[in-house]
């Protein structure tokens, strides 16, 4: 399966362009991760693309969420590492996180949220002026981007990265793409 296969999939199954461009950020954190961690970077790519696939399939029934989009993304060709990585993502499910890949999706999934809403408070809007530092002081602010659940984020020392080095790389990846995701 190919990046091209994944993105007409989401472009058949997503309306929302806020789903999409959190399906983008998080498929750049995950490549950055596979760098780092020595994963193979267009599988865990892959599945931070494709881990929200099915969210608007499932919002009559969001327990669903996760299980669902494991099957489209088998359906399209994804490996199986891929599919487990999406249906953990969905603490919902029981299934543990038991892959570097998918510990890895588990707690990129929420952060991706805490870095744009960091740019989205910003007069300009922009990654650009994002810092570490000031992410680190919001990852503290529990109201601040209340929907990113610190607890998941912290969860990357379970593949070995401290929070500030976690968030670095989260940050740097999505300001790789800034264009793309209109920040």
């Amino acid at each position: 399966m190919d990046r091209e296969t994944a993105l007409s999939s989401i472009k058949a199954n997503v309306e929302n362009d806020n789903l999409i461009k959190h399906m983008l950020a998080t498929e750049a954190i995950m490549r950055a991760l596979a760098r780092r961690l020595g994963g193979d970077e267009e599988e865990w790519a892959l599945a931070g693309l494709l881990h929200d696939i099915d969210v608007e399939l499932t919002e009559e029934a969001p327990e669903t969420h996760g299980k669902l989009g494991s099957d489209l993304a088998r359906e399209l060709g994804a490996s199986e590492a891929v599919c487990r990585a999406i249906l953990c993502h969905n603490e919902v499910h029981g299934v543990p996180c038991d892959t570097t890949m998918s510990r890895a999706l588990f707690c990129t999934d929420p952060l991706t949220g805490l870095i744009t809403a960091a740019a989205l408070v910003r007069p300009d809007k922009k990654l650009e002026g994002v810092s570490v530092e000031s992410l680190m002081k919001r990852f503290k602010e529990k109201r601040f981007a209340a929907g990113a659940k610190r607890e998941n984020i912290a969860t990357c020392e379970q593949i070995g990265l401290e929070l500030k080095e976690f968030i670095s790389l989260g940050l740097e990846a999505m300001k790789r793409i800034a264009p793309e995701l209109g920040l």
